[in-house]
């Protein structure tokens, strides 16, 4: 199947922009184009202070970039990218649960920001009855075309929801009678965790792992052995290993 069965969903041109944040329409984030001298010219900054108003996060970017992604002849210096699909509300996704007559099992992404990676973790988790995911606000994958493609089509089944302040949903969670798990090659063996009850599975970006603050918070870090002279897994098999375990020992 082709990208073009997904486009991005964007708005183009200085108007259509400043509608949608007058009405509250969802962003994921706002391209807007700087000068050589790193200006933002006028109506620009108009907008962009109306964007980070409305917490919605901006971009500053050549025009070239814009060229690039532009789906009409006429950006006018600014491009709202949204979410293909509506997000949903962490409570939604407890409350889907609590239907089901489940333990909440939810997956947190710290810092996702390749949009196949999430695609990809969005199908496991959906093949294997995760709740919702939870991805945060800034410096993370949002819901893009790319990422609808790459799950092939399990977006549509998937609750997601977006937050500003992963640490502060944590707690929530905790709060709830979730307990944290967090990925981290410094914990223990995935295989000698208790995976029953409710729980919240956090996975961080190839690389550089969960952030530090969130690995604090949460109530177990757990490693996947890694016996060979590579020393991470792409983020999407780590998160789907660490999904079946869970499924493996819920059935």
């Amino acid at each position: 199947m082709s990208e073009d069965n997904y486009p991005n969903l964007q708005l183009e041109g200085r108007k259509a922009v400043l509608e949608a944040l007058k009405h509250n329409q969802p962003i994921d984030r706002i391209l807007i184009r700087k000068e050589k001298d790193g200006r933002v010219e006028g109506t620009l900054n108009i907008i962009a202070a109306k964007a980070r108003e409305a917490r919605v996060v901006v971009q500053e970017t050549d025009k070239s970039k814009l060229d690039t992604i532009a789906q009409s002849g006429n950006h006018q210096g600014v491009i709202a990218i949204c979410p293909i699909k509506q997000y949903s509300e962490v409570d939604d996704i407890l409350a889907a649960a609590a239907a089901k007559g489940e333990p909440p099992f939810i997956v947190v992404l710290d810092g996702i920001t390749d949009p196949h990676n999430l695609g990809a973790i969005i199908r496991t988790a959906e093949a294997g009855g995760v709740h919702g995911i939870i991805i945060p606000k800034r410096r993370a994958a949002g819901l893009t075309g790319i990422v609808a493609k790459t799950s092939s089509g399990a977006i549509s089944f998937m609750p997601v929801a977006r937050v500003p302040n992963l640490a502060r949903v944590l707690d929530d969670l905790k709060k709830a009678g979730l307990w944290i798990i967090c990925a981290d090659m410094d914990g223990d063996s995935l295989y000698n965790t208790d995976f029953n009850g409710p729980v919240a599975l956090v996975i961080g970006a190839e690389g550089s792992g969960v952030s530090r603050l969130i690995s604090e918070i949460s109530d177990y870090q757990v490693k996947i052995p890694m016996l060979g002279r590579i020393e991470a897994l792409n983020a999407s098999v780590a998160a789907g290993i660490l999904i079946y375990e869970v499924v493996r020992v819920r059935i």
